[in-house]
């Protein structure tokens, strides 16, 4: 057998070991997807019905707290993983949130322009291009990410909303969204009408 029949022989046998085990294997995510996968919404996951956080610093309830706000106005700081609703005489009503992770947060002010009990959930688009395996639609519900109640943020994409991940309360995991724990959300949504002026900071201001 010539030489190079013998180099072409070689040749075909690696090419085709090659796509046997293109055709075998397994995709991977990029790293950077696999770290969203662990900290991203869970579509499916159902929480304990009516969940609200009871104890320690995340827990709702009322304290001093200085603002020139009318009663009635939300004021978020997500440095500090709070959201208030102004009551006058230096007080205000608080709880617990989840906020943006690193990348992720904003700040400003709207007002709520929509409300909703167990909303759908339709993840824009930027969210699938990082997270493709997401679901396009998913119907509200207990099992859905938006939780029991959202409030609406003006004309942007963010929402204030409950999830079936209460124990994320206090971190920084999501997209840009604020969530309370399911108990809590309904509890904020019988305070907050539409029209309601909320402001975002990133930390409390003197």
């Amino acid at each position: 057998m010539s030489t190079t029949r013998i180099v072409l022989r070689s040749l075909l046998a690696t090419s085709l070991l090659a796509l046997t085990g293109l055709a075998t294997a397994q995709p991977r995510p990029p790293a950077g997807l696999q770290e969203t996968m662990d900290i991203g919404d869970e579509p499916g996951r159902v929480s304990t019905e009516e969940v609200s956080i009871t104890e320690g610093p995340y827990a709702r309830q009322m304290v001093l707290f200085r603002s020139n706000e009318a009663p009635g106005t939300v004021v978020i700081h997500s440095g500090e993983r709070f959201l208030y609703i102004v009551q006058g005489n230096g007080r205000a009503l608080r709880y617990g949130i989840g906020v943006g992770r690193e990348g992720f947060t904003w700040s400003g002010q709207v007002q709520v322009s929509r409300k909703a009990e167990w909303p759908d959930w339709r993840p824009p688009p930027e969210m699938i291009q990082r997270q493709p395996y997401l679901p396009r639609f998913m119907a509200g519900g207990p099992g859905n990410p938006m939780g029991a109640r959202a409030l609406y943020l003006g004309s942007t994409v963010f929402r204030v909303h409950g999830t079936n991940q209460p124990e994320t309360i206090g971190q920084a995991i999501s997209s840009g969204c604020f969530r309370l724990a399911n108990g809590d959300i309904v509890d904020l949504y019988d305070r907050v009408p539409v029209g309601t002026k909320v402001i975002i900071r990133h930390k409390a201001t003197l």
